[in-house]
């Protein structure tokens, strides 16, 4: 490996190690830091990634996608970048947070969001077994018409109430807020029964059923409950590296997933947008494409 490298690509989920593969298949020097954190390894099984009719999980994706890496020569380093740093006068970007010092001409950052989790009794235990789910968008076909609870706060948790209604007529709103008027007649306008979830707590039942136990003590009892209280955008690096973000902390990138920047891109769930892995594909083969022409 070269003294100063083509590209350091930040996250190793599939945003981050799809960028890698391109760079190494146009022969870049490219190393891909990995702090072994990837959301997609919370995935039990994805229908609507394409080409995978029986479904995929998180976890074989990210093996296929480092074993396709590494029969092209790429390396990955099991390291957390803590900071970027650039030359005045080279352009050159410095790594610091690992071993190694480390130099590249290009940086990605493919940090993606740590999704939000309630602290309740029960969600920690679930998350582990994989029983709670995250995005509609990814799963909601395969619960078609079952008994749907969602927790949620806020406008993000009542749009996200609102979106899962689509699949099933049978969706409880858990309001982890002080419900408030104005979301209880939304969501009975849409249909969908909101109760108070604050001091509750989650539990499996026998049979796989899910239970929410309010504090009156009563029994609500679904085939799956969402997660619905937003994400934490992983954007610190570039926000610190002087990259324009969105509102919820997205990174802002254009047309060739290129940051505010130059030489610093994005690729991922960390991009303000929609949280998809096709989507975050998308924007590292946009981003290595240009890596690779911009540096001739």
């Amino acid at each position: 490996m070269s003294c100063t490298l083509d590209c350091l690509v930040v996250g190793g989920g599939p945003a981050g190690l799809t960028t890698a593969l391109y760079l190494r298949r146009f022969h870049r020097e490219v190393l891909l830091c990995d702090a072994g954190h990837s959301r997609a390894s919370h995935i039990p099984l994805s229908h609507n990634y394409p080409g995978f009719p029986e479904g995929i999980s998180g976890p074989q994706l990210l093996e296929r996608l480092r074993t396709q890496l590494r029969q092209c020569g790429g390396e990955i380093l099991n390291a957390r970048v803590e900071r970027l740093e650039r030359a005045p006068t080279d352009d050159r970007w410095t790594v610091h947070g690992v071993d190694q010092t480390l130099h590249a001409r290009t940086i990605v950052l493919a940090t993606g969001v740590v999704d939000t989790m309630p602290s309740l009794p029960g969600a920690l235990r679930l998350l582990e077994a994989r029983r709670l789910r995250f995005c509609p968008i990814c799963d909601g076909f395969e619960f078609t018409g079952s008994r749907i609870g969602v927790i949620g706060a806020g406008e993000h948790g009542l749009r996200e109430s609102q979106f899962i209604r689509r699949f099933s007529e049978h969706v409880v709103h858990v309001d982890w807020d002080e419900p408030s008027a104005h979301r209880r007649d939304e969501l009975a306008r849409s249909g969908i029964e909101c109760i108070d979830g604050r001091g509750c707590r989650l539990d499996e039942l026998a049979g796989g059923e899910l239970a929410v136990m309010t504090a009156t003590g009563a029994q609500h009892r679904f085939d799956v409950i969402y997660i619905a209280l937003g994400v934490a955008v992983q954007s610190r690096l570039g926000a610190e590296a002087g990259a324009r973000t969105d509102a919820q902390g997205g990174l802002c990138i254009d047309a060739h997933a290129q940051t505010s920047v130059d030489g610093l891109y994005a690729a991922g769930d960390v991009v303000c947008g929609l949280d998809q892995l096709v989507v975050g594909m998308g924007h590292a083969a946009l981003a290595a494409t240009h890596i690779h022409n911009r540096l001739g």
